[in-house]
Parts: C-alpha cells; sequence; structure tokens
C-alpha cells in the first residue's frame, strides 16, 4: 500500500494526479500545514523537511521506503509503475530536465509570487514586480515548448504532472493564459484528463488565514527546533 501525506497544494497534487493517472492503489493521508501538522514527529520522520507532500511505500522491496520532494516521489512512482518516464536515455533526460526545470524554476517563482502579490505582511513592491516578471519569462519558455508540441517532453509524462498544477492558479500570479496560446492549449488538455479530474477531487487548495502564518513563513533553524522539542516533563 501507497501512502500519500497530502495537502491539495501544487506539489501535492502532482503526485496525486501520478497516482491517479497510474492506478496505483494508494490511501491519502492529510495533512494541515495550516495548522503546524508538519511539525509533528511522526511526520518528521518520513519528510525531515516539514514539506509535504511525503510518500510511504509499505510494499517496497527491502521494507516501507519512505520519500519526500515531489521530483524525486515523482521519479520513484514512474520507476515502480513502468509508466509517465522513458526507458530510453534521450528520452528519459528529456523529461527530467522538464521535471527540474519545474522543481529549480516554475514552482519557485511561482511561489514567490503568490506570497508577494498575496501574503506579504507588507506591500514590496519590487518583490511583486520581480517575481511576477520571472514567473512572465517561465510561461513564456514553456509557450514556446509547447509550440508545435502536445506536451512538454515527448508523450505526456512526469514533466507535465510536475508542471500543470503551477499553472492552475495563473491569475494569482499575475499571469494571462490568453498570451500564452499554446500554454493555454495545453492546460485545458490536461485539465479535461479524468485522472486530473479525480486528483483534483481531492480537495481545493485552502487559503492561509492568519493563523497560518505562524507555520508557514518566518522559519528559522531555532524556531523550528522548538517546535519540535519535546515537552519538558512535569517536577
Amino acid at each position: 500500500m501507497l501512502e500519500l501525506y497530502y495537502f491539495p497544494s501544487p506539489n501535492g497534487l502532482k503526485i496525486a494526479i501520478m497516482l491517479e493517472e497510474c492506478g496505483l492503489e494508494h490511501r491519502i493521508v492529510p495533512v494541515d500545514i495550516l495548522r503546524g501538522e508538519q511539525f509533528r514527529p511522526e511526520f518528521l520522520a518520513i519528510s525531515p523537511n516539514n514539506r509535504i507532500p511525503a510518500l510511504v511505500d509499505h510494499a517496497a522491496p527491502g521494507g516501507p521506503l519512505a520519500l519526500f520532494e515531489s521530483g524525486a516521489i515523482l521519479c520513484y512512482l514512474a520507476e515502480r509503475s513502468g509508466r509517465f518516464l522513458p526507458a530510453d536515455q534521450h528520452g528519459r533526460y528529456e523529461v527530467l530536465q522538464w521535471l527540474f526545470w519545474q522543481c529549480a524554476g516554475l514552482g519557485p517563482m511561482a511561489g514567490q509570487a503568490h506570497h508577494f502579490r498575496h501574503f506579504a505582511g507588507e506591500q514590496v513592491p519590487y518583490g511583486v514586480e520581480r517575481y511576477t516578471n520571472e514567473v512572465n519569462r517561465l510561461y513564456g519558455v514553456l509557450e514556446r515548448r509547447l509550440a508545435g508540441r502536445e506536451y512538454v517532453a515527448g508523450a505526456y509524462s512526469i514533466a507535465d504532472m510536475a508542471c500543470w498544477p503551477w499553472v492552475v492558479h495563473h491569475a494569482r500570479q499575475g499571469q494571462r493564459l490568453e498570451d500564452f496560446p499554446s500554454l493555454a492549449r495545453w492546460f485545458a488538455a490536461l485539465r479535461d484528463r479524468p485522472a486530473v479530474r479525480r486528483a483534483c477531487a481531492a480537495g481545493p487548495e485552502r487559503m492561509a488565514d492568519r493563523e497560518a502564518y505562524q507555520y508557514l513563513y518566518g522559519q528559522t533553524a531555532a524556531s523550528v527546533a522548538a517546535r519540535e522539542a519535546p515537552p519538558a516533563a512535569a517536577s
């Protein structure tokens, strides 16, 4: 049995889509990151970076295997299922480079655009402009890549599953899909896939409220260590 430790954010949605596309039996374990459940010791044991998603494969050879980081989880599930990651060297690395492009670029930059446009405690015009423009540039990279192509890297793959959730909230990032016709066509085609619809039905992304800010923003090594420390014994 596969257990997906999940919150309906873009990175969580990537894995939910992959599990649905592969038809792999799994159980979703909700992790409410808006209320600090990512700091529970049992979650940190499988995800030491206190982030979702995380996956445990209880049927892995040699015993249960715990994984964190969405890119690593996608690669693992692709290898486990034999799907959505080509076996040939050229095809495999075409997919992997776009997967890493998303993990290192599109996701982090879109996340910063979300933050400075909607969640920052004060308006920082430079931050808004910097990250909105960078996301726009990255959308342009995808637009050029998808011109004349159905999918990002050959056949439908984990590269598409990684990128799509980060385009869902394009308006929140200050982007208009009508400015990117090839990207818009690809986005709509993936949105209509039955597996993607099933994954999205696992729950809509929840917006952070003020209580959630203490768990999501401003963390330091010391503050995280304090959350992880066991309570002092009564004297």
